[in-house]
């Protein structure tokens, strides 16, 4: 790969999206960023892509920040430290982004689109009826400019999208797929500008990053088909585009997507249930270097050593998570010392808070101390190890009880800030629409949380665990759940 850069130097960055849990892919990605800024003794930059307003909260913002620096990464600039070329929030550039929009519209290269929602959706379900990829029809391309000034004037709402070439194709080179020929046709007429203001990923993004002075995009091979909108925006605005790399998805040993509904996939799980940073960052960095059978035992600063761009797999980065057990393990023994151990041990006890809250909530409940661990051992345990007689005891059929779990599992994922009070109004809400008394709800909550009919306050309970840790939970006690129901 040729690795070149502006008087700055290489300058990279990640930039996740506040809208949810960190996911491990941030990780995966973050960590090629900054060792091959590392490699070529360049920059590492974070930032904050939150232009869907919608999902984005401050709470996921600190969860990406916290999550990255658990992962032991450092960023030159970002939206906590600042930088030459800030502000690193998206939602804090909105006003940098409309006099390039209006540029693209004075070029023609970009024109006004006044489609609602249900004109758009008629449209797509008429292009899937007829075997065709849904992508806009434009309908308000040719729209001369006295109507679109007079819609305006009559306050309808409207976007901005980009016009793209009819013939051809878009060809470039990647850094890891090589040559790259994708046609035009197959490339939408792109919403650069949304009605609400805020541009969408694909316009902030190339705007960021030439502001910013971004020499190389590395990012996940889903991005590789929107790089021909990519490429025409630098084209319309007359810029330099950067290198493009796009590596391989993480996939499971089945080579299906890493994605939350089949594993888990937060940072903040790992990190929950006891793994350390370094192994993490160990196990993912083996997907950027070629080391012989028994050196896998590597540090950060190694792995920037042996990391090679030149010689990625497009193969798909396996998530072996008993590769990832054996390397923690060894991360333990071999690693750390005596002291350090104990240190990583208490700094993992008191992580969110959750002994000292664990601690708060079984001293009203227990009359000596031995019974602590069978309060609130659960709360540190990395594994339940529910079965489907764990769950025989609860008065509901089972049934009912797989019912519950199926319905309250997506439900939770809607809660933006996750605490005490913002999860028992949900599981109200949730034995609300299903007709059903809150005890009921939660009784086999109790059981898939904790692993007893006896423990602390459920809703207490979730908030210390958090979200990751209780997704998945929920997600094994409802598999052992169904083993009970097939049984009958």
């Amino acid at each position: 790969m040729t690795v070149s850069g502006t008087a700055t130097g290489v300058r990279v960055r990640i930039a996740p999206s506040p809208t949810g849990e960190p996911h491990v892919g941030t990780a995966y990605i973050a960590l090629f960023n900054y060792l091959f800024a590392k490699k070529h003794g360049g920059e590492f930059i974070l930032r904050i892509e939150d232009t869907d307003a919608t999902r984005s909260t401050p709470e996921f913002e600190t969860k990406v920040l916290d999550a990255l620096k658990w992962c032991g990464l450092e960023w030159k600039e970002g939206p906590d430290i600042g930088g030459p070329y800030g502000p690193y929030r998206q939602s804090d550039r909105k006003p940098m982004y409309q006099p390039y929009a209006q540029e693209l519209l004075d070029k023609g290269h970009a024109f006004r689109c006044f489609c609602t929602p249900e004109r758009l959706e008629q449209m797509r379900e008429g292009q899937r009826a007829a075997g065709k990829p849904p992508k806009y029809d434009g309908l308000c391309l040719t729209l001369k400019a006295e109507e679109v000034t007079s819609r305006m004037a009559d306050g309808e709402t409207t976007v901005i999208r980009m016009k793209i070439p009819t013939e051809g194709s878009c060809d470039f080179t990647d850094g890891v797929y090589g040559d790259v020929s994708i046609p035009w046709d197959s490339v939408d007429m792109q919403v650069l500008i949304k009605a609400d203001g805020m541009p969408t990923y694909h316009m902030a993004n190339v705007i960021d990053d030439h502001l910013m002075k971004i020499t190389h995009v590395a990012r996940g091979e889903e991005w590789l088909a929107s790089v021909p909108k990519h490429i025409l925006l630098y084209r319309y605005f007359g810029w330099d585009q950067p290198v493009f790399m796009h590596l391989s998805l993480m996939r499971n040993a089945d080579k299906s997507k890493l994605s939350k509904r089949k594993n888990p996939t937060s940072i903040s799980y790992y990190s929950a249930l006891g793994y350390i940073p370094e192994a993490l960052m160990n196990f993912l960095g083996l997907f950027f270097i070629q080391i012989a059978e028994g050196e896998e035992l590597l540090t950060m600063e190694e792995l920037s050593e042996k990391f090679d761009p030149d010689n990625l797999s497009k193969a798909g980065a396996i998530f072996d998570i008993q590769k990832l057990d054996w390397l923690n393990g060894r991360w333990i023994r071999e690693k750390l010392s005596e002291e350090e151990f104990g240190a990583r041990v208490l700094t993992w006890a008191m992580e969110n808070d959750r002994l000292r809250a664990g601690l708060r909530l079984s001293q009203t409940r227990i009359s000596k101390l031995g019974e602590l661990p069978d309060l609130a051992g659960f709360l540190l345990k990395s594994d339940l190890g529910l079965l489907p007689s764990d769950f025989a005891k609860i008065k509901s059929p089972p049934e009912e009880i797989l019912e519950i779990l199926n319905t309250v599992q997506p439900d939770l994922e809607k809660i933006l800030e996750w605490n005490v009070e913002t999860i028992e109004a949900e599981l109200r809400a949730v034995a609300d629409r299903m007709g059903k008394k809150l005890k009921v709800v939660v009784a086999p909550l109790f059981v898939a949380v904790s692993g007893s009919s006896r423990s602390l306050p459920l809703f207490d309970s979730m908030a210390i665990l958090g979200r990751s840790v209780v997704r998945q939970r929920l997600k094994l006690a409802a598999q052992a759940v169904a083993a009970l129901v097939g049984s009958k």
